[in-house]
C-alpha cells in the first residue's frame, strides 16, 4: 500500500513548474502515488503576452491537469509551489487555497503532512517569507509541516533554505543542485506520510 501525494503549484514562466516536477519525482521514487496539478491562470492574455517566457510556458503546459478540491481530499500529503509575489503567495495559488474552506471545515486536510517550495527573481527576493506564508495555511488546516530543514547535503548545495526549496529565477532555469534538493524534499514528504499512516519500516 502506497501513500498519495498531491503536488499543486502555480508557475508563470516555468521555474516553479520544474521544481514541482522534481518534487513529484522525489515522492514517486520514495514509493508514493503522485498527482501533479497546476492551478488555473488568472492573468489576462494581455499581461501574459507581454512576457514571451510567460506565454511560452502557458502554451507548453496545457496538458498538466488543473487542481481540484478532489486532489486535496484524495491525497495523504501535500506539496505546494508558488513564485513569490511581494514576499507572498501568488494570487493564482491563493485563489485555489481559498476555495478549500468547506473541506477544511470537514477536517479534510487535518493531520496530513505538507511542504512548500518557491522561486523569486533574486536570492533574497522573498523566498523565505513566501514559504512561511504558505505554512500559515497549513497551520490553519491542522496539517503537519514537513520542511527539509538541514537534514541532507542537497539542502546546503541548493543554497541552504531550511523552509523549502527556493530558486533564484535571475540565475535562469533551476540547476541540478536545486532540482536535487526538490527531489529530496518530495521524498522526505512521502517518508513522513508513510510514517503517519503507519506504513514506514524505518
Amino acid at each position: 500500500m502506497s501513500v498519495k501525494v498531491a503536488v499543486i503549484y502555480y508557475s508563470a514562466t516555468g521555474n516553479v513548474h520544474e521544481l514541482a516536477q522534481a518534487v513529484a519525482e522525489g515522492a514517486e521514487k520514495a514509493g508514493a502515488e503522485v498527482r501533479l496539478r497546476r492551478v488555473p491562470e488568472l492573468a489576462p492574455d494581455a499581461a501574459i503576452d507581454s512576457n514571451p517566457a510567460w506565454r511560452a510556458h502557458v502554451d507548453a503546459t496545457g496538458d498538466v491537469e488543473i487542481a481540484t478540491l478532489d486532489d486535496l481530499e484524495w491525497a495523504d500529503a501535500y506539496a505546494f509551489g508558488t513564485p513569490t509575489r511581494f514576499g507572498n503567495v501568488a494570487a493564482q495559488l491563493k485563489q485555489f487555497i481559498d476555495t478549500s474552506g468547506g473541506l477544511w471545515q470537514q477536517g479534510g486536510m487535518a493531520d496530513k503532512p505538507a511542504t512548500a517550495f518557491t522561486s523569486a527573481h533574486n536570492v533574497h527576493g522573498g523566498n523565505e517569507s513566501t514559504l512561511l506564508a504558505l505554512y500559515n495555511t497549513f497551520h490553519h488546516w491542522g496539517s503537519v509541516i514537513v520542511s527539509p530543514g538541514y537534514t541532507d547535503p542537497s539542502v546546503y548545495a541548493a543554497g541552504g533554505n531550511p523552509y523549502g526549496t527556493a530558486h533564484p529565477g535571475a540565475n535562469g532555469t533551476p540547476e541540478e543542485n536545486v532540482l536535487q534538493a526538490a527531489r529530496y524534499q518530495g521524498a522526505r514528504l512521502a517518508k513522513f506520510a508513510k510514517k503517519l499512516k503507519g506504513l514506514a519500516t524505518d
